[in-house]
Parts: C-alpha cells; sequence; structure tokens
C-alpha cells in the first residue's frame, strides 16, 4: 500500500499502486496510491457537495485560511524541499525557491479574496433604462477541476488552489502521476488550515484515465497547465464552460547591440538552465545583432560551462535531472537530428542518465524540432540579425506566444516591439523566464487561454451576479 490521497478531505487507499522515483538515481522514493475511476467520480461527489459550504464562507474567513496555509507551507519548508528534490530532481536551492513562491500565491490569493468587488451601473445610460438602477456582485462559480504538471508541482498546484479558496470555491486537484507527493502534502495543509473537508480533494491518477473528472459537468471550471496535445483535447470534451490553459512557449529571446552585453549573457544562460530548461518559459531561441553576436556568444558560452551539473540534492548544484531518463534521451535525439539538418552544435549535448549538459545549438531552421517546438530541456539554438525588423520576424515564427523578451536601450524599440510582438508577455531587459507570482500570466497562439496569477485566476473562477432594481416614482 503507498501513500493515500484525499477525497472529501479523508485518507483514501485504492489497491493500485505507482512508483515516485527519484529521477536522478531511478531509485524508488515513495509509492502513491492512484485513484481509479470510482474513486475519481467521488471525488467529484464530495466537491460538489463541500461547494455548499464554501460559497457561504465571509471573504474574511477565505483570507485567514490561505494565509495560514502559507505559514503551514513555510513550517514545512524541508519536508518540501525534500520531496521536490526526490520526486521532480529540482536542484535543493530552486526547490527552496518553489516553496517560497508557494506561500507567496497564498498569502496573494489571502489579499485578493478581501479586494473582490462588484460595480453600480448607470442603466439610465439607454431610454430602456429609465426608472432602473443595477449592480453586480462577484459569486464563486463552483467546483474547479484543476490539473498540474510535473515540473513546477507545488507553487502551480498553489497558483490553482489558491485563488480558488479565495473565491469561496470546492475543488478537485490532479497531480502530475510523475510527481504527486508535493500535492499530497499540500492536500494535508489545506484541511489543517480550517478549509471544509469534502471541498479539499487530491486524487492522483494517470493522465489517460482522467477523463471521468474532465467529462464530469459539475466542474464550472478547467483550470489546466501541462503539454498542448493534452490540454487542447480536454478543452474539446469540457464544451460549454470555461477553462483555463497554460500549455507551454519556445520562448525567444533578442539581445540588440545597445544592451549590456555581460548583464544579458548571464541572464539569457541562466534562463536557460533553470528546472533543467524544464519550463514553458525558459529561453529557447535566442536572436543576437550581429554587430554583437561573436563577442555576446562567447559571453553566453562561458556561462554556460560555469554551471555545477550533477546530484540536486548538493547544494552547489546549478541543473540537476530532467524528470526521467525517457525525457533527457528524447532532448538528446532532438540535439541529434538538429545537428544532422545542419545545425552547429557549439556547446553540451551529452547525456548522462536523465541529466542533460547544458547545450547550445547554431544555425537553427524551422524543420527542427528543437526549435520549432517546446523543447523542455536546457538547449537553447542561437541566431543573429541585421535590424530590429528581422529580429520581430523571428520572434514571432512561432506556434507558440507565451512570453519573450529583449535586451535594448531604446524606448523606440521597446515601443516598436510591445506593439507587434506575438506572445503574453514581453520582458524588457531580462529574460523570457521571469514570472512574478502575481503578474497575469498566459500566452496567445497554441500556448494556451486565460490567464492565471492569483487576482486574474479568482476572476475565473467567480460569476458577475447582476441585480436590477425597478424604482418607483412614490413609495407610500
Amino acid at each position: 500500500m503507498g501513500e493515500s490521497y484525499y477525497i472529501g478531505g479523508k485518507l483514501t487507499s485504492s489497491p493500485n499502486t505507482i512508483p515516485v522515483l527519484f529521477p536522478y538515481t531511478g531509485e524508488v522514493f515513495a509509492e502513491v496510491d492512484i485513484a481509479g475511476t470510482e474513486d475519481q467520480a467521488r471525488a467529484a461527489d464530495s466537491a460538489t457537495a463541500g461547494f455548499s459550504e464554501t460559497r457561504l464562507i465571509p471573504a474574511y474567513k477565505r483570507a485567514e485560511i490561505l494565509q495560514r496555509i502559507a505559514d503551514l507551507i513555510e513550517k514545512n519548508r524541508d519536508r518540501f524541499v525534500e520531496i521536490l528534490i526526490h520526486e521532480s530532481g529540482k536542484p535543493f536551492r530552486q526547490a527552496h525557491m518553489e516553496v517560497t513562491r508557494a506561500a507567496d500565491v497564498m498569502r496573494l490569493s489571502a489579499e485578493e479574496a478581501v479586494r473582490v468587488s462588484g460595480e453600480i451601473l448607470t442603466l439610465d445610460s439607454a431610454a430602456t433604462g429609465e426608472g432602473y438602477v443595477g449592480y453586480y456582485s462577484r459569486v464563486p462559480s463552483g467546483p474547479i477541476l484543476c490539473i498540474t504538471p510535473f515540473n513546477y508541482p507545488l507553487n502551480l498546484a498553489c497558483h490553482k488552489i489558491g485563488p480558488a479558496i479565495a473565491a469561496g470555491c470546492s475543488f478537485v486537484l490532479k497531480p502530475s502521476s510523475k510527481t504527486p507527493m508535493s500535492a499530497l502534502l499540500l492536500g494535508k495543509l489545506v484541511l489543517e488550515a480550517g478549509y471544509p473537508p469534502a471541498a479539499v480533494n487530491v486524487v492522483p491518477c494517470f493522465g489517460d484515465n482522467s477523463e471521468t473528472l474532465v467529462r464530469d459537468p459539475r466542474f464550472t471550471v478547467l483550470s489546466f497547465t501541462g503539454s498542448p496535445a493534452v490540454g487542447w483535447r480536454l478543452k474539446e470534451i469540457f464544451p460549454g464552460r470555461r477553462i483555463g490553459l497554460e500549455l507551454g512557449g519556445n520562448a525567444p529571446a533578442v539581445i540588440h547591440k545597445d544592451a549590456d552585453l555581460d548583464y544579458a549573457a548571464r541572464r539569457i544562460a541562466e534562463g536557460a538552465v533553470v528546472n533543467a530548461g524544464q519550463s514553458c518559459i525558459s529561453v529557447q531561441r535566442v536572436y543576437i545583432h550581429n554587430a554583437v553576436y561573436d563577442e555576446c556568444l562567447k559571453k553566453i558560452m562561458a556561462h554556460m560551462r560555469s554551471f555545477v551539473v550533477g546530484d540536486p540534492r548538493n547544494p552547489e548544484t546549478d541543473i540537476g535531472s530532467m524528470i526521467s531518463e525517457e525525457e533527457a534521451r528524447r532532448a538528446g535525439e532532438k540535439v541529434r537530428q538538429a545537428v544532422m539538418r545542419g545545425a552547429r552544435l557549439l556547446l553540451g549535448g551529452i547525456r548522462e542518465g536523465s541529466v542533460m549538459h547544458p547545450t547550445i545549438l547554431e544555425r537553427p531552421s524551422s524543420d527542427m524540432g528543437i526549435y520549432s517546438s517546446e523543447a523542455f530541456s536546457p538547449v537553447i539554438t542561437v541566431d543573429q540579425y541585421s535590424d530590429i525588423d528581422e529580429a520581430i520576424q523571428m520572434m514571432n515564427e512561432s506556434r507558440y506566444g507565451l512570453q519573450g523578451c529583449i535586451f535594448t536601450n531604446s524606448i523606440d524599440i521597446l515601443q516598436k516591439l510591445s506593439a507587434v510582438s506575438e506572445c503574453g508577455t514581453l520582458v524588457v531587459n531580462d529574460y523570457p523566464s521571469y514570472r512574478s507570482d502575481a503578474m497575469p500570466y498566459g500566452g496567445t497562439k497554441l500556448s494556451g487561454i486565460g490567464r492565471e496569477g492569483p487576482k486574474y485566476l479568482i476572476e475565473e473562477f467567480m460569476e458577475r451576479k447582476l441585480i436590477v432594481v425597478k424604482q418607483f416614482a412614490s413609495i407610500t
């Protein structure tokens, strides 16, 4: 028997288990029970019942619960760090940062819980509104289905659960089957903080076995972070309801000739290797002005060579393992195919088990998967451009549109890029991997639908309830 999961706030067991592997060694870190279709349906039943309680919790109490969750996350920091290292291969320092961010997300959600407001409407701005007054408030929409990936298993769960609690909604959380341990501990802390047990459901299950949840009509919103193939498929089987999809990208970075090259090179290198490149906004496509190309490329390569690669348990490690040897092998094969198609391997291309060393490819083309699709590995491509219009064209030649960046000191270039860059966020003078947990986060094209960030997801989890009142001329 493995670690139990939560249905209606109660620990629930299953005869079916899955091993959670430490990606760096392949050793079993834990065994976790997997929810079958019957337990998934029970979780939906519980969330539906729990919503009748959560919708009545006043805003200040929701905020208090969220603050307690944040405090409990901090209190359990060491355990979370241990879990994140061993279930995802995340390096020690980056695991600590994820715990910090997760607590921040809960505190941000607490702050937003008491800011939810409505609006008084001027209905008599049209003749049909004469004698009427209107206003709307925001009310919880219903049970929320949250599906999270392996790369930031704690923080991304908080980005969904925090706004759900702030909005007064119940939830079912389906974490990645590769990284369920952090989600199970988070569920335990949500219960300890005082959220109604029926509203708290955490059910690890295989992705291809989760359609029972997705097809359940009682969920009013589906919030999904994961691959484009899975996300767009889920949209098809979740019709007529609200859906948020965060599906990835192949982030472009432009380094103009007026940039601080030392700073830009360092940030590009760092953005390429955080979490072994397993981030939707990891630096992937780098375009450097031809006047500074050679100089800047040398600086990027020097930074990439300086990173410590190896055991994620070592506090000095910069790049740990990818989520599995299979994924590292996939990344290595994409590099090999790119070289066969004419790319020049400048650095790396080395795989040791589940560890992929930082890699730089020059002269990419659109027929290379490492360039046109999401690399999700510590691999970047580099190319040069002659003018900003060419750089814009190169940035935008992608099926994705999540985040991009430019390093420049020109306000004219900034204004032009802000108008025509095809991405959800344009970062100026930092890497495209930048994310503040308070900002609206999401993209265009195949990168998804909607925006995350506590304030913005709370809005998605609530409905506008309009009240229209007929005013009478006299009252007796």
